[in-house]
C-alpha cells in the first residue's frame, strides 16, 4: 500500500504544479486581455485554479499523514459559474470587440493547458486507488472540459464577434 500512497503524493505534487502553473498563466493572460470579457473570464480561471490547488494540498496533507484519501473534499458546479460568468460579461460588453493576435495565442495555449489536464485527471481516475479518489479526479476532468469549452467559445468570439452572436443566436432567415 505505500507504493499505491507514493504513486498518488507524485500525482498530487504534479497537479499542484499544474494548477500552479495554470493560475500564473491566466493572470498574465488577464493582466494582457484588451477587453472586459477575457479580463474577467481568464481571473475566473485563475480563482478556480488557486481553489484546485488549495484542495489538492488538503489531500497531498491528509495521505501525507496516511489518513487515506478523505471524502468529499471536493465539489464542483461543471463548470456553471464560469459559463455564467460568460454570458453576463458577453451581455454587458461593446460588441464591436477585435482581439489581437497575442490574446488569441493565450487562448489556444490555455485551451491546450485544460485539454492536458484533463487528459490527466482522466488518465489517474483509472488509477486511482480509491472510489473517492476516482471520483475526484473525474469530477476535475469534467470541469477542466468545461473550461475548454468556454475558452473555445471565447476563442470563436474573439475570431469572429459577429459570427458568433450570429450562430448564439440562431436568427430566422424566413422573417420569423
Amino acid at each position: 500500500m505505500a507504493k499505491e500512497r507514493d504513486k498518488t503524493l507524485k500525482a498530487l505534487k504534479t497537479a499542484i504544479q499544474m494548477e500552479i502553473d495554470g493560475k500564473e498563466f491566466y493572470l498574465k493572460a488577464s493582466q494582457a486581455s484588451q477587453n472586459e470579457l477575457g479580463k474577467k473570464l481568464l481571473n475566473e480561471l485563475a480563482a478556480e485554479e488557486d481553489d484546485h490547488r488549495k484542495v489538492f494540498e488538503d489531500i497531498y496533507r491528509d495521505i501525507s499523514a496516511k489518513k487515506g484519501w478523505p471524502e468529499g473534499k471536493f465539489r464542483t458546479d461543471g463548470g456553471k459559474g464560469l459559463r455564467t460568468i460568460f454570458a453576463r460579461a458577453l451581455e454587458e460588453m461593446d460588441k464591436d470587440v477585435s482581439a489581437i493576435p497575442t490574446e488569441l495565442d493565450a487562448v489556444q495555449t490555455a485551451m491546450e493547458m485544460e485539454n492536458k489536464t484533463y487528459d490527466f485527471y482522466r488518465s489517474w481516475s483509472g488509477k486511482a486507488a480509491y472510489d473517492a479518489e476516482k471520483q475526484f479526479y473525474e469530477a476535475l476532468a469534467v470541469q477542466e472540459e468545461e473550461h475548454y469549452r468556454v475558452l473555445l467559445d471565447y476563442y470563436e468570439f474573439l475570431k469572429n464577434p459577429e459570427a458568433w452572436f450570429v450562430q448564439k443566436e440562431h436568427p430566422s432567415l424566413d422573417g420569423g
